[in-house]
Formats: C-alpha cells, sequence, structure tokens
C-alpha cells in the first residue's frame, strides 16, 4: 500500500480516525455539512508520522519504560516524555515528506497564516475527548515555520499531560499516532465555544455559548471570563456578560499577543442575541450530523460563523432510549441496590429480566421511569414519600422536576399511576413462624434450580433459564414476603415518629434492632469472626495468609500443607459453601463472587485475626441483644410514666415485637437472589467453555458483554460479532469515568437535589442520619474491599457499601457512605451492630482524607472533619 502523506481536509471523512487522527476526521466531516464554514486547510497524515517514529529506533525503549513506571511518579514521566519529545523534535524532515507538506502549502497559500494542530488517533472520540492534551500553534507563517510546528505537534503527543491521561485511561501509548491539521487562520471580531447541551446540568435542550473577543485562546486559557449565554428552543433564556478586560491577537509576522481592551467595550457584549440565536441553529445542524451533541469551537469574521473544531460532549451521561418524544423522569436503580458502578451488558439484561419493574438502560446503569406515577397525585404523594424515607436527595430531585409545573403532566387519580408506591398493607400477625417459612419456601426453590440445572444445556438451557426467572419472580413478589418486608420498615418508621412525639428521642429504634434475629447479611459479617478464631491459634496459617495475593486463588488447597492448615481451609470453605455467592457490586452477574475468587476475604479475616479476642460474635450478638432488651424496658417504662401511657406502652410493644420479628428478614430475599444468580451464572460460563473450545468465543468472560439474548443466538448460531464485544468493553471502560445521577429526565438533566438542612454547622459534611449515636475516629477511606486493612476504632467511608461489605462492620466503629437511604443494607446493618453511620454525603470519599480525624453524627446527620 503506497503511504499518503497529506490530505486536503475536502478528502476527509469521519471513518478516517487512524488516518488523519479524531481533529483531522472532524473537521474534514465539518467540511461536507451544508452551511457549515470551515477554514480551509490540509492534513499531515498518521503514516507520516509512524515514518518519523521509525526513524529514532531509541524512542521504543523509552516507551517500554513509561508503560512500566507508575502514572502517579511524575517526575520519571516528566524526564521520560521530554526525551521523547527532544527525540522527535531533533529528527530532520525527509526530504519527500517536506516536499508533500509544502506543495499543499503552496495551494492553499504559501504565505498565508496557519493555525498548526496535533490531532492524534485518540482525541475527539465519543468516549473520551482528550481536550488539550497535545499542542496548537496559531498564526505560523512560511513554509519553514509550518515544517517546524509540525514537528513540535508529533511531539506533543508526548507532554507529561497527555502521557499521563492515557496511561489512566489505560490506553497503550504504541496503539496512539499523531496526525497534525495546517489549518487557515481566521482573524476573528468574536471567538468561543458553544455547548449544544448544557455542560453542567447535562440538558440537551439547553445549548450553552461561551463567548470573549479577539482569539478562542483567551478563553481555553483561563485569560478572561467569557460572556456566558443560555439558549432554548430558539431564544436566550439566561446570559451574564463579563468584563473582558484582555483579549488575544495575533501578530502580523507570526505568533500571538495578549492586548488590553478599551475600558468602554470590556462590558459589551461579545455577540449580540440573534447572533447567539444563529450560532446555536448552526451547532444543532452539526449535533444532527454528529448524532450527538457537540462542543463546538467556533470563530466569528464580519458577521460569519466559521467553525473550527467539533467534538463529542464525553462528560454527558447517557439518555435512556424510549422512541417517544413525550417528557420522562427516570430513578436509579443503582441508589436502591448500592451499586453505583457501571453493569456490563449481560449484567444488565439479567437484572432487568429478573425484576419486578420494566427498567432502562443507560451509561451501564439502570433506571425506572417514574413519570407516570409522579402524574397522578395519589400515587405521587406515595412514591415521594416511600423515596423521601429513603433518600431525601432522590425526593428533593422529583420535587425540583414537579415545581417547573410543565415537565410533568398530571393525570386523573384513577389513571393509570397504579395503587401508591408504599401504601398501607393488610395487617399480618407476629409470628417468628412466618419468616421461617419464607426462607425455607426460598431454600427448597434453589436446591430445586440447582438440581434441574445439571442438564440443561445449549439452546435448551436458555428455554429453561427463562422459565425459571418466572419463578425468581414469583419468589420476590411473594405478597407475604412483601408484607413482612413492610411490616418490619413500617414498625421502625411507627417507634420513630412515636417515640420521638412522645418522649423526644430521635432515632429510638435504631437501638431497638440491635442484633435482630434471621438478618442473613449481619449473620455474614459474625461468622467471619468464627473462621478468624479457627485461624487465629495457628502462626504459620496467619503467616501464610499474609503472604496470598489477589490472584492467588488456588491457596485453599496450600494451606492442607500447613500445620492447622486443614481446620482453616475447612472453616473458609464451610463459610464459602453460605456466603460464597456474595461479592461487591452482587447485583451484577458479572462480578467475581467470594466462591470463584475467595482470596476477597483475605484481608478482612487478617483483620478480624488481629483485632479480635476468641468468641467475639457470640459475645457481640448477645451484647446488642441484652442492649435491645434494655432499650425496650427503658422506652415501656417511661410510656407508662406519660398520660394515657399504658395505652402508649401497649402500641409501642406491639411494635417492638413486630420489629424483632421482621426486620432481619429485610436483608434475606437479597441473599435469595444472589443465590439464584450465581447458579444462573455456573451454568452460562460452562455454555461459554463450549463455546470457547469450539472456536467461538476467545474467552469464557466474553459472554460478559452480550445480553441474554444475544449470547442465546450465539449459541445457536455458533457465531459471533467479534467487533460488537470490542465496542462493548470500550463503552463499558468509558463509563467507568461517567457519575450516574440519582434522577435523570429525558431531557438529559441530571437533577441533583438538596437537604435543605439549617441544622448543621459551619463545613460540616451533611447526609442522612441512619444509625444512632456519635463516634470519633480515624477515617479509612477504602473503595475496595480487597484493599481493607482496618485497626480497632477505624471510622469506614466509602462510595457505598451492598451486603458484601458487612464483614467490615464488625471491625469499625461508624460508617460514611456517598450513596444509601435508611433502609439501604449498610443502613440495616449499622444499626443492626450499634455503629454511627451517615449515608449519602454527597462526595465523601474526596472531601474526606484517608487517615484524618473525624465525628460522625449518626443521630443528627453530618460528619465534622476535626483537626
Amino acid at each position: 500500500m503506497i503511504e499518503q502523506y497529506v490530505w486536503d481536509l475536502q478528502e476527509i471523512h469521519g471513518g478516517q480516525v487512524a488516518v488523519v487522527g479524531g481533529k483531522g476526521a472532524h473537521l474534514g466531516e465539518l467540511s461536507r455539512i451544508e452551511g457549515i464554514s470551515v477554514p480551509g486547510g490540509f492534513c499531515v497524515t498518521t503514516d507520516a508520522f509512524r515514518r518519523i517514529m521509525a526513524e529514532a529506533p531509541s524512542i521504543d525503549d523509552r516507551l517500554d519504560q513509561l508503560s512500566r513506571v507508575n502514572p502517579d511518579d511524575r517526575e520519571a514521566i516528566r524526564t521520560l516524555s521530554a526525551q521523547i519529545r527532544r527525540t522527535i523534535e531533533g529528527i530532520a524532515i525527509p526530504d519527500d515528506l517536506a516536499t508533500a507538506i509544502t506543495r499543499a502549502l503552496a495551494q492553499h497559500g504559501e504565505q498565508a497564516a496557519y493555525a498548526v494542530r496535533s490531532s492524534a488517533t485518540a482525541e475527539d472520540l465519543p468516549t473520551a475527548s482528550f481536550a488539550g492534551q497535545q499542542d496548537t500553534y496559531l498564526n505560523v507563517v512560511g513554509p519553514t515555520a509550518i515544517l517546524q510546528h509540525v514537528s513540535r505537534c508529533w511531539a506533543s503527543l508526548f507532554t507529561e499531560r497527555a502521557v499521563t491521561y492515557r496511561r489512566r485511561s489505560g490506553i497503550d501509548h504504541r496503539t496512539v499516532h499523531m496526525a497534525v491539521v495546517v489549518q487557515r487562520m481566521v482573524f476573528p471580531h468574536a471567538a468561543g465555544i458553544l455547548f449544544t447541551a448544557d455542560p453542567v446540568t447535562g440538558n440537551r435542550k439547553v445549548a450553552t455559548v461561551d463567548a470573549g473577543f479577539g482569539l478562542g485562546e483567551a478563553l481555553v486559557s483561563g485569560l478572561v471570563n467569557p460572556d456566558v449565554f443560555k439558549v432554548r428552543e430558539g431564544e436566550v433564556v439566561a446570559k451574564a456578560i463579563a468584563a473582558k478586560q484582555r483579549a488575544v491577537h495575533v501578530l502580523p509576522g507570526g505568533g500571538t499577543q495578549e492586548v488590553a481592551i478599551d475600558s468602554q467595550r470590556q462590558e459589551e457584549p461579545a455577540l449580540t442575541d440573534p447572533q447567539v440565536v444563529r450560532l446555536v441553529r448552526l451547532g444543532r445542524r452539526i449535533e444532527a450530523h454528529f448524532g450527538r451533541p457537540q462542543d463546538i469551537e467556533w470563530c466569528l469574521v464580519d458577521d460569519d460563523f466559521r467553525i473550527v473544531q467539533s467534538r463529542p460532549i464525553t462528560t454527558l451521561f447517557p439518555i435512556p432510549e424510549t422512541g417517544d418524544q413525550e417528557n420522562h423522569v427516570y430513578v436509579s436503580v443503582g441508589h436502591q441496590q448500592m451499586m453505583t458502578d457501571p453493569m456490563r451488558p449481560l449484567g444488565l439484561s439479567m437484572w432487568q429480566l429478573t425484576a419486578m419493574v420494566p427498567m432502562h438502560e443507560a451509561g451501564g446503569r439502570l433506571f425506572v421511569d417514574v413519570t407516570r406515577r409522579l402524574a397522578s397525585p395519589a400515587s405521587r404523594a406515595g412514591l415521594l414519600d416511600v423515596m423521601g424515607r429513603g433518600d431525601p436527595l432522590v425526593t428533593d430531585a422529583l420535587q425540583t422536576v414537579l415545581d417547573r409545573g410543565d415537565f410533568v403532566p398530571t393525570l386523573p387519580d384513577e389513571g393509570p399511576g397504579g395503587p401508591p408506591a408504599g401504601g398501607a398493607s393488610a395487617p399480618i400477625e407476629t409470628d417468628p413462624a412466618i419468616v421461617t417459612e419464607l426462607i425455607e419456601r426460598s431454600e427448597v426453590s434453589i436446591a430445586a434450580l440447582e438440581r434441574d440445572i445439571r442438564t440443561k444445556t445449549g439452546p435448551a438451557l436458555f428455554g429453561f433459564l427463562l422459565e425459571a426467572f418466572e419463578e425468581h419472580k414469583r419468589l420476590l413478589g411473594d405478597p407475604l414476603s412483601m408484607q413482612v418486608i413492610m411490616a418490619g420498615m413500617e414498625a421502625t418508621w411507627w417507634l420513630n415518629d412515636k417515640l420521638q412525639e412522645w418522649l423526644g428521642e430521635k432515632n429510638a429504634a435504631d437501638t431497638l434492632t440491635l442484633s435482630a434475629p434471621n438478618n442473613v447479611t449481619s449473620e455474614m459479617g459474625l461468622a467471619l469472626l468464627d473462621v478468624a478464631d479457627v485461624i487465629r491459634p495457628h502462626p504459620e496459617v496467619v503467616a501464610f495468609l499474609q503472604g496470598v495475593g489477589v490472584e492467588e486463588e488456588g491457596f485453599l488447597d496450600d494451606l492442607a500443607k500447613l500445620a492447622g492448615g486443614t481446620e482453616a481451609r475447612d472453616a473458609i470453605e464451610t463459610y464459602l459453601d453460605r456466603y460464597g455467592v456474595r461479592c461487591v457490586g452482587e447485583i451484577d452477574i458479572t462480578r467475581p463472587r467470594w466462591r470463584e475468587r475467595p482470596t476477597t476475604l483475605v484481608p478482612v479475616i487478617l483483620d478480624n485475626v488481629r483485632n479480635f479476642e476468641p468468641g467475639a460474635a457470640e459475645r457481640r450478638f448477645e451484647q446488642g441483644r441484652q442492649k435491645a432488651q434494655k432499650k425496650e424496658q427503658e422506652v415501656l417504662s417511661r410510656l407508662r410514666a406519660l398520660p394515657d401511657g399504658d395505652r402508649k406502652a401497649d402500641e409501642a410493644k406491639r411494635m417492638i415485637d413486630r420489629v424483632r420479628t421482621f426486620i432481619g428478614y429485610r436483608e434475606y430475599p437479597k441473599y435469595g437472589i444472589v443465590s439464584r444468580y450465581f447458579v444462573y451464572k455456573q451454568a452460562l460460563l460452562a455454555e461459554a467453555e463450549r463455546l470457547v473450545q469450539a472456536g467461538v468465543l476467545a474467552e469464557k468472560e466474553d459472554i460478559f458483554y452480550l445480553t441474554f439474548q444475544e449470547l442465546h443466538d450465539v449459541v445457536r448460531s455458533h457465531q459471533v460479532d467479534d467487533r460488537l464485544i470490542q465496542q462493548r468493553k470500550d463503552a463499558f471502560r468509558s463509563y467507568h469515568a461517567l457519575i450516574p445521577p440519582r434522577v435523570l429526565t429525558s431531557d438529559g438533566e441530571a437533577v441533583t437535589g438538596a437537604y435543605r438542612r439549617d441544622d448543621v454547622p459551619d463545613g460540616a459534611l451533611v447526609g442522612l442520619p441512619v444509625s444512632a449515636g456519635t463516634i470519633e475516629g480515624r477515617a479509612r477511606v477504602i473503595l475496595d474491599l480487597a484493599e481493607a486493612d482496618l485497626e480497632a476504632g477505624d471510622i469506614l467511608v466509602t462510595t457505598f457499601t451492598d451486603p458484601s461489605w458487612s464483614p467490615l462492620f464488625v471491625g469499625i466503629t461508624g460508617l460514611v457512605t456517598e450513596v444509601g437511604g435508611l433502609m439501604t443494607h449498610g443502613a440495616v446493618i449499622a444499626r443492626e451492630y450499634g455503629l454511627p453511620a451517615v449515608v449519602g454525603v454527597e462526595q465523601a470519599t474526596r472531601l474526606i482524607r484517608d487517615g484524618q480525624r473525624i465525628r460522625v453524627h449518626g443521630t443528627e446527620g453530618y460528619v465534622e472533619i476535626l483537626p
């Protein structure tokens, strides 16, 4: 194939990123849109860059070194990247390549002024913008200067910031190549950025224009504050005109300079309202062409807009696809389920197929459409009440949308809104046998599933699973199970409300729920203390476990060779038989379970060995039970001393009995779900193994990037689209950079709620009080359970906790999370263990540093960072 070193922008289309880089491909595509004016120019292709790189073999060694450097070792990155840049800039451009560039220059005007702009193959992509990572040079004049600046652009692929960005984005330096755009300069009256969606709220119907005088560099570099215009449906709906004291202008002989703006002009708008509206209209045309919101660089020359760049806005959270033009309001499932990380396609589709309500996917997360329930006043009240008790930020966000008055239509109460959420359930007697019966039903069903699935393979397996999903949903929606869950929660709410009203005591139910029976999640944490008791007397076993790495999956077999190792292995195996179906992010079937990766538990076991005495599990449970019993006696005694006290005490006693009987079961249905999930997963992975043996799949984990239905099709046809799997892997990687909103509208707006409280000290971090008490201690900011390293008295600070985190709860004194509600798993277990806890603390893991002393006010709902 003959290498082509130069392409004219008019020849380029959007599919040529590998040849002309992201910027070059976008500019070529922009040139093709009718009515869009793009300054002319050409692109020096990645073929030219590869040829230059081949001239210096020493660069290869330095790339090897770069790939091994820790992304946080800034000094090493700075040194190596500077060496690579100097080497590239020192390479003479071969004659034939220089001739191709100067020939293209002559066609566009040899002595004209140009912008010489880097265009890497990994920039301006839908999943990563790389904005500002490589260099641009403005007002470059003459062939010699152009060639020199082309070399500088090649070298800028290895600026310290670009190298660090690639390392953190998981992109190999060798896979990225550099093209260079050489484009005629325009000398604008004004310039700036147009976002075709609001970059802050994500609203796709609101465009934002930033504008300043002179070249856009003044805005990009932060030299001046821009004028900001907001445009919705062809009308400027908001604007802020800044005092623009300086601008960047071009120099006659090349280069640029800062200039002061006359004081009379500083507060003039850089654009008129009609110009802003016209610019946004052009932006909408560009957005429609590329099929997604754009970040567009523009210049105004003689009342004519020139577009000098357009790239996707990569920070916007995607919108669920509905196929209609109606307004929709979505609530995040991840915030309810304590798993806000992205899920792989198989995980998403399996949760959708086994859930009780329809769910919509966006950005690797699931959302429930609550529009119709908000539209009917009766169901709206029930929804807001239940959401408010769980997570006030969700309720406040929903109320913000409702208060606008024009987004959610109003439907009559008898309309399709359905019964009020969390409405009154039928009365249920307080009988422990009910809980026993529900647990037995679930265990019998799981045993039948394990037995019957063994003989199913190929397409027959998928038919069997679809039937199993119906049984799954039947158990999940069992009316008796729902009654028990609601009875426990409603009794808790009743106690908190009435005991505050009658006794002036906040969150009294927190103590009354300590060591409640039948709580599978809290039992799981205590059971790991029993495992530690088996291991503690054997120093050889402890030393061996201290050396076990995350990837050493065969360590259980090696244990048996040590003194006490057989007992240790048997204790761990017994624990895994009961709880090995669990893991962090367990609603995603693709996540490795403890049974598949038992090394995850090793740091927690070692913490338990170090921080506890033998018999701690039984002692802790009994202490909690006695504390709850003592609290019950105290509350009833105080109530009887009140006017009408016998009635109040009798009512409270009935509710306390109800809480003690039913609240523990709240955790069981989730355990039942993940137990069934593990059975499904093992069967699907066995099928994947057969596909690997048949040469259909490269590796069995590739099935995680297919939906359930797609996997069924692959099993039937023995054909797979490898490109689709790769695209899904790339998309999944990019979703980690997105922060899922609690509430999302079909306009793309991420609506953030607020606590709206004035009873919190200045500087404190506000959250939701979910487990009473106040505790002070060292904050341990832990984002990965496998990296836990706790000392007695530590306070756990993390993004979210699902049931798999409960083994850590036995060793901490308090809990702070970014996500959570009154009845989410972390809150339930914190109350069960008597840990002061505040959840829903926005950005807690960023605002609290690991090792800082903090005070957690679990009764009032805030966290103080101490000196």
